[in-house]
């Protein structure tokens, strides 16, 4: 597993934990970094920091681009990935897209449901697909 992809793991588990507690997106980001254990890396603040930051703007466009699912319908597993790889695609130039929805297809082989690759994929092109036309 290369090291980005443990980072965007370690991204997954503090977004899934947020909301296995029932706090905000991200809540526990700040309880991480104090415990750092396994360690908080740089970029995994990065990504939380961007899905906190442009959380509606995210959530808006899976909800658009989901068909067939909102976003409480999906699994949390799916959703915090999918949040993750938006995020990348918009916002962090040094990913290129393809690099984002393949890694987020990869997590989605190892910690979801069956199905769930083939639709992390699809609505991840989609949001690749409609990225032109997006003012972010």
């Amino acid at each position: 597993m290369g090291a980005r992809t443990k980072y965007r793991k370690r991204a997954l588990d503090i977004l899934f934990e947020s909301e296995a507690q029932g706090a905000p997106v991200g809540g526990t980001l700040t309880q991480r970094l104090e415990v750092n254990d396994p360690p908080v890396n740089a970029y995994t603040v990065q990504l939380v920091e961007g899905v906190v930051a442009h959380a509606d703007e995210i959530d808006a466009l899976l909800g658009e681009h989901a068909k067939g699912w909102t976003l409480e319908r999906m699994p949390s597993v799916d959703r915090n990935l999918l949040r993750i790889a938006t995020f990348e695609i918009l916002h962090v130039d040094d990913v290129p897209d393809g690099v984002a929805v393949s890694e987020a297809v990869e997590l989605a082989k190892d910690l979801s449901t069956d199905e769930s690759p083939r639709f992390v994929n699809g609505l991840l092109s989609r949001i690749v697909a409609v990225k032109p036309g997006l003012s972010v």
